[in-house]
């Protein structure tokens, strides 16, 4: 069985484009469901943020409009309450010593928009694994945190690589709006990443050799499904 190493952002406030503070965190639905289908496949998942801080839940992500109804926003809760003992004591993402782990997934919301991207410690452990060819699967807002991933001489370790993340359509249409300080799909494909973009709220998920990335919520499933079949490779 396999090591998996879940980072998730420690930010609970995003500064948004006019300056005013919105309060975010992670997307229960992803944290969720991607812990419950990789545990639930007999793996070991620990979880790591900056500093070591206790994650900070959206909750947004908990009204019963966003999880697909107040059973599933219920769910999620539970869910959450089992696992409140390993969120409260999260590994330092710092100290983490990734030959312990065979892969590392990055659920979104918004916090990874405020602290992941630009995370150094998150970078050297992003750059490392995929040196090393280890899965690497962030998924909706998660592959902001690709964006530390940049060397000594500047260059982007995911430049030329296919993914998707969450797309303009989707934060505009059912996300920040107009006032998001900045635009993940925009700012890889700067970087040089290639971005696949499906249709609105589905699942997409692409695979791109050691590299797992999924669009949006509803991929949830599907990028932790994936990880598995790339770890029984």
């Amino acid at each position: 069985m396999a090591n998996i190493l879940m980072v998730v952002s420690a930010a609970d406030s995003l500064t948004m484009r006019d300056g005013s503070k919105h309060p975010t965190g992670y997307w229960a639905e992803e944290l969720v469901v991607s812990h419950q289908t990789l545990l639930g496949a007999g793996h070991t998942v620990r979880i790591a943020t900056p500093a070591g801080a206790k994650p900070t839940v959206d909750e947004v992500s908990l009204a019963a409009e966003s999880a697909g109804g107040q059973d599933r926003a219920d769910g999620f809760r539970k869910y959450l309450a089992e696992i409140d003992a390993e969120l409260s004591a999260p590994l330092v993402l710092a100290d983490v010593d990734l030959s312990g782990y065979d892969a590392i997934v990055m659920p979104g919301g918004h916090g990874p928009m405020a602290d992941l991207f630009e995370d150094a410690d998150l970078g050297r452990l992003l750059i490392e694994a995929n040196k090393a060819g280890k899965v690497i699967a962030p998924f909706c807002h998660g592959p902001a945190g690709l964006l530390s991933a940049v060397d000594d001489a500047g260059n982007f370790a995911f430049a030329g690589r296919h993914l998707t993340v969450f797309t303009n359509e989707e934060e505009l249409g059912g996300g920040t709006g107009e006032n998001t300080p900045w635009f993940v799909e925009d700012v890889l494909k700067q970087k040089g990443s290639v971005v696949e973009n499906g249709a609105a709220w589905s699942s997409n998920v692409v695979r791109d050799g050691n590299l797992i990335t999924g669009q949006n919520p509803q991929s949830s499933e599907d990028v932790a499904k994936e990880v598995l079949k790339a770890l029984a490779e």
